[in-house]
Order: structure tokens, then sequence, then C-alpha cells
């Protein structure tokens, strides 16, 4: 199944994440990812949920997820017109032995240390998904400790939005 990614705008209020994220969990959709955040709005936040699916898989989520209430609207991204990130925090074991290797990871991947202490080091990256499964793959080689991935969060690039418009 393909990964789509939906940016939905809502209204700012308390308990509308609950409400978004059960409609899902109701209808059987697993959410691969889930960010939430401010908008230059204060009345509106942005969802920006990656979830399987395809055509009517796809079309019947948003269909759902415009029905609510305080949806204003739901944008379908698309990776070649949006801009997407993520930031992983990852904790290796880490000694005099192995610091110089990851410290080489690091550089080849543009990752922070942001962390170091005499047993582990804590690396901080932000990219492209697809940047932080490789940068992952590639620690693989090193005991990883611990690590956080926050989900994808996304703009689309130009200036014209693509809305699937609610209709009210």
């Amino acid at each position: 199944m393909a990964k789509e990614v939906l940016s939905v705008l809502v209204d700012n209020n308390s308990g509308v994440l609950a409400r978004v994220s059960s409609l899902f969990g109701r209808r059987g959709y697993n959410i691969d990812s889930l960010t939430v955040s401010a908008t230059d709005d204060p009345h509106v936040s942005r969802i920006t949920l990656v979830v399987d699916g395809e055509g009517p898989i796809i079309d019947q989520i948003i269909n759902q997820t415009l029905k609510l209430e305080e949806v204003q609207n739901v944008y379908q991204l698309d990776e070649g017109r949006s801009v997407m990130r993520e930031l992983l925090l990852v904790k290796l074991a880490a000694d005099e032995n192995n610091r110089g290797k990851i410290r080489e990871v690091a550089d080849v991947y543009g990752a922070s240390i942001v962390d170091l202490s005499p047993d582990s080091m804590i690396m901080e990256l932000t990219g492209k998904p697809s940047k932080i499964d490789g940068f992952i793959n590639i620690l693989a080689g090193f005991e990883i400790v611990e690590m956080c991935r926050t989900g994808i969060t996304a703009l689309e690039r130009s200036q014209v939005r693509h809305p699937i418009h609610k209709v009210k």
C-alpha cells in the first residue's frame, strides 16, 4: 500500500485531535505518523497524518475527515509538490573506540551531536523521511540504545493550494 500524507486544517479547539484520531480508529484506518502544529492563525491548527491507502480508501478517509465539524480543509500532499521533513533523535552506545566512526557517519548525513556522555551519544537529524531511513540503516552497525522520530510535517511548495473543499 502507498503511504499518503494528509494535511488537515482544523479549528484550534480543545479535543479536536482526539476527534480526528478517533475517527480513524473507528473506521479501522491506521495512522503511521501524526504531528500537530500551530499555524499563522492562532485559531487554526494543522494536523499532518501519514496513512496507508490508495485511491478509494484515501478518498473515503478524506470524505469522513471532512465531515467533522471542526475540520476546515484537507490537503492531500504530493511528495513532488511539497516539502516534507522529519526530526530524529537517536542515542547510540558510544565509547572511545567507536566515537570517531559515529562522528564520521553524522558528518556525512549532516546530523548534529546534541549530547555526549561517557557511554553514549545522542544525535539529531532533520530531513526527508528517506534520509532519516537511510541514516537509521547505516546506524544499524552500531548499538542503538533508543530513538524517537517526530513524524512528517509538510507544506505544499507553491502558493496555489490544492484543497479538497469541505461541503457545508
